[in-house]
């Protein structure tokens, strides 16, 4: 039973890093990426990595696609008006 649902997880991780891959636009990307820590996590439970698990999920899960959707939303915004180039 172990073996299957690792199996599920890998295929589940594969699939959610090949979206990731092929999306062009960075707020999908993140959120696939997002979705991508979380079957990480959940393989890494299933392997009794419950340590790795939870770093995955508090990193990989949360923090990184939130860096990206942050940096996007800044980029997207540009430069304040008024600031000088210094």
């Amino acid at each position: 039973m172990d073996e299957v649902l690792i199996a599920i997880a890998v295929v589940l991780v594969a699939a959610a890093a090949t979206a990731a891959v092929f999306h062009r636009d960075p707020l999908r990307q993140s959120m696939v990426l997002s979705l991508l820590g979380l079957f990480l996590a959940l393989l890494y439970t299933f392997v009794q990595a419950p340590d790795v698990a939870l770093s995955q999920l508090a990193v990989g899960s949360a923090v990184t696609p939130l860096m990206i959707l942050l940096t996007v939303r800044k980029v997207k915004r540009g430069p304040r008006s008024g600031s000088e180039d210094r």
